[in-house]
């Protein structure tokens, strides 16, 4: 699936990768797209969640290494063709540098079936990232006087990628990925966080 990640590099000069932490994807990338600001360069591009299943995304996100980002609107409704995507856990915070609530993220992995009785668990992750409420209400202001333009805050930005559990060389002390998903999940708890 991943032969021709290079290729994917919508708008990037050579040499250059695209690696954002989760801070950058939700700060210069969705609320640039939420308040209609144009976001340079633009790499990210627009998908629908529900058609494609996560190794379907090869060629049309946005690809680097083993992880693939495309922005989608918010909906309900997580099932593709094959499967579903499945809620882990809690919503997680995401702080910008100077201790301001920005998002919230959101973790699923991918089921292959029709329902959770009969689905099948992949190693495929998501993680799903979304304005905070405080942000999300600041861009509808704005959108708002532009009402021939469509509601942007609705949006969300997607980071999927497949754990490879295949590390399993005699090593027990190796985590795999979805153990240290639920891991820094339960880290969540210990945390205090900033009014």
């Amino acid at each position: 699936m991943g032969e021709n990640n290079n290729n994917n590099n919508f708008n990037l000069p050579p040499g250059f990768r695209f690696y954002p932490t989760d801070e950058e994807l939700v700060v210069h990338f969705l609320h640039r797209k939420a308040t209609l600001l144009p976001c340079h360069p633009d790499v990210i591009p627009d998908l629908e969640l529900n058609p494609y299943d996560p190794w379907d995304l090869d060629g049309k996100a946005m690809g680097e290494g083993n992880k693939w980002y495309y922005y989608s609107r918010m909906t309900q409704s997580r099932v593709t063709e094959n499967g579903y995507w499945n809620p882990l856990g809690i919503d997680e915070p995401i702080f910008s540098n100077s201790g301001q609530k920005v998002g919230m993220k959101k973790l699923y992995v991918f089921f292959v079936g029709e329902s959770p009785e009969e689905g099948t668990k992949t190693n495929w992750i998501m993680e799903e990232f979304r304005l905070s409420d405080s942000a999300s209400s600041s861009s509808n202001s704005r959108t708002r006087r532009r009402s021939s333009k469509p509601d942007y805050s609705k949006w969300v930005v997607c980071r999927v990628y497949e754990c490879d559990d295949d590390n399993d060389e005699g090593d027990s002390t190796e985590l795999s990925c979805l153990d240290e998903v639920f891991l820094s999940l339960e880290d969540l708890d210990e945390t205090s966080f900033p009014n």
